[in-house]
């Protein structure tokens, strides 16, 4: 304890952050509605699994819900259990199924398994043997080979006479592996394959499309799209302008240095000054999902030899200088004004300025990724559709 305690200002912590990040919820629920347009005849759900791609379950459910979604996906259950605080009154599917001993969890907070394999169907008709009728969705492989009911097997479902009449799916749906690639053949034949399996399970409502299928046409919407990626500002056609951006990250600038032409940046001396330069030594590194790979040299692991990525600040892109390390990146800040930059200031990762995708191919990756790997150490501010 301290004189300066009774005195100083409480501090906002989002101003003082080493990391931190913006969500644009009214971006968000604008790029929801964006997709139920885009949708068609479907309505349109919510993808947001993996605690709302990176950005925070509880805020951007909240804020699509009073959007008007009323559809949602998760991956695991205890997703579903959290969401329902928030959504109250949707249908939430679980995408990883159920297992023997979480029965309690959906059944309580109303969630629908997505059965996705021969096992999961057995416990599912087990459960329903036992304690009478709960909604389920069915999840059919069409040709991704990950998870779902192998296609023939869930024609011969379809025609079961025998079958519980208590087991009937709200929902039958499947997955594009090519969605990304409009001019794949395989989306055609993954849209036929799904066709024959919705007419065999005639009078149940079908889903074929995340976020990247939406963009390939009216035939692949059937009754319910479920964009995820789009929804956040991400690319989720290759090469396509995404939706409005959602998510801007930013970090602190901790120092400016002067460094001599010919001295070396970073571990492993991988890049070497041509000139005279300044460099601003910024608070993030990939223990907060500023991956590594996106260094400026230094990475074997990345393919092509790209040179790396940039941040952005005063109108200036600014390169990262040799590797980023677990708490700390360099750019070379070189050709922004002085006055223009100093300690304190803030570089944009990722954000308007500054696009997900390009960032995201920078390490050779995709922006699901960057999102998704945000680490614990961003104070976070919310951006309401009212402020």
């Amino acid at each position: 304890m301290t004189d300066f305690d009774d005195t100083l200002p409480a501090p906002d912590e989002f101003d003082i952050a080493p990391v931190r990040l913006t969500v644009d919820l009214g971006a968000l629920a604008d790029n929801w509605r964006d997709m139920v347009r885009r949708s068609g005849k479907a309505r349109a759900a919510a993808v947001v699994k993996a605690d709302a791609y990176g950005l925070g379950l509880e805020d951007c459910g909240t804020a699509l819900y009073e959007a008007g979604a009323r559809d949602f996906f998760v991956a695991v259950v205890q997703e579903g259990v959290t969401l329902r605080t928030y959504a109250p009154d949707a249908r939430i599917f679980v995408l990883s199924g159920i297992w023997p001993g979480q029965e309690s969890l959906f059944f309580e907070h109303d969630l629908v398994p997505v059965i996705a394999s021969e096992e999961q169907l057995a416990f599912w008709m087990s459960l329903l043997a036992e304690g009478g009728d709960h909604p389920c969705a069915l999840h059919v492989d069409t040709g991704f080979n990950r998870l779902g009911l192998p296609f023939a097997d869930a024609l011969a479902l379809a025609k079961d006479v025998s079958r519980p009449a208590s087991f009937s799916p709200v929902l039958v749906l499947s997955h594009l592996h090519s969605g990304d690639t409009p001019s794949s053949p395989l989306n055609k034949a993954q849209l036929d394959a799904f066709q024959e399996v919705s007419a065999a399970f005639d009078g149940i409502e079908t889903s074929l499309s995340a976020s990247a299928g939406i963009f390939l046409g009216p035939e692949y919407h059937f009754d319910l799209t479920r964009p995820g990626i789009a929804l956040y500002g991400g690319e989720s056609v290759n090469g396509m302008q995404p939706l409005r951006p959602v998510a801007k990250a930013e970090a602190r600038i901790l120092q400016i240095r002067e460094a001599a032409a010919g001295s070396t940046v970073s571990y492993g001396a991988t890049h070497q000054l041509s000139r005279r330069s300044r460099l601003a030594v910024v608070s993030v590194g990939y223990a907060d999902g500023y991956l590594r790979a996106l260094s400026g040299s230094g990475v074997p692991l990345r393919a092509g030899g790209t040179s790396g990525a940039y941040g952005y600040i005063d109108g200036h892109r600014v390169p990262i200088i040799g590797r980023v390390t677990m708490d700390l990146t360099i750019f070379d800040v070189t050709d922004v004004p002085e006055r223009a930059v100093r300690a304190g200031d803030y570089i944009q990762l990722f954000g308007p300025d500054m696009p997900l995708a390009e960032v995201a191919r920078a390490a050779g990756t995709i922006g699901y990724e960057m999102l998704t790997s945000l680490g614990l150490r961003y104070e976070r501010r919310y951006i309401y559709p009212e402020e």
